[in-house]
């Protein structure tokens, strides 16, 4: 069943193919939507536009979000291009490398925290006001990407914590401001899954290891499996959901306290 026939789906956020983005965005075109992505940067617009072409997708604009101009111009060409939109997933977090390794308070001048807070939280309600408008009269859905680090530490993530935090905690907000005009919003809240952003964690085998013995499925999540519970929480399957983190991570975050197997 094509449960997004008809839908159509801004997807900020996609690197590569092994990005968590673009699981999204397959299982989302697997269902029937019709997909616009953005880019950062030439680069990346290389390396995205024969992804969007594998799956007939020719509407990319550039988006850096920390630019209010572009943002704005993006959602001024979906206007033009399709008038209204249904979907809006916003898959975009940074912070500096040297920021996320090594001790938490040495390790985080005040530019790196602003930094983090701006591109992975605060383009989500930038991108939010700008695709509100295009929601009209619509069922709408906004999805955005979390992870454990925003309730609990985890070595190395350190500011990125922090500024997933404030991301969930928008979601709520979001959610409330916007549930009103029947729009939902809600995050994804998803295991470790090898991507280019996890590149920059410290230890991140390790913690993929952990993960995989402990996690009550005893394995770590991939990016279908993302994907298929985005494609859910997008849909109209979905539609008293809102303002709510979704865990997809094998169960681990509700694990207290977990042996190997074979141990006791």
């Amino acid at each position: 069943m094509a449960i997004l026939a008809g839908k159509r789906a801004l997807i900020v956020g996609v690197a590569t193919d092994r990005s968590i983005a673009w699981g999204i965005a397959q299982a989302m075109h697997a269902h029937g939507a019709q997909l616009a992505f953005s880019y950062a940067n030439d680069a990346f617009k290389q390396r995205l536009e024969p992804l969007a072409a594998s799956i007939g997708s020719k509407l990319l604009m550039p988006i850096d979000v920390q630019v209010d101009e572009q943002i704005d111009a993006a959602f001024e060409l979906l206007a033009r291009e399709w008038g209204q939109i249904d979907i809006l997933v916003h898959a975009v977090a940074f912070a500096p490398r040297e920021a996320l390794a090594g001790s938490f308070s040495a390790n985080t001048p005040r530019e790196a925290f602003r930094i983090a807070h701006d591109v992975s939280s605060y383009s989500f309600t930038a991108l939010a006001r700008g695709a509100a408008p295009l929601m009209a009269g619509r069922a709408g859905a906004m999805l955005t990407l979390s992870y454990l680090g925003a309730v609990r530490s985890i070595p190395s993530y350190n500011v990125m914590g922090l500024a997933k935090a404030s991301l969930e905690a928008n979601v709520r907000f979001l959610a409330a401001d916007l549930g009103p005009r029947n729009i939902r919003v809600n995050a994804i809240s998803a295991g470790p899954i090898k991507t280019l952003a996890a590149a920059g964690i410290g230890g991140f085998r390790k913690m993929l290891a952990h993960v995989a013995q402990i996690a009550p499925l005893r394995r770590n999540v991939s990016t279908e499996d993302v994907g298929n519970a985005a494609t859910f929480l997008c849909s109209d399957m979905a539609a008293g959901i809102t303002g709510e983190i979704l865990y997809v991570d094998s169960g681990f975050s509700t694990v207290g306290m977990s042996f190997a197997d074979g141990e006791t």
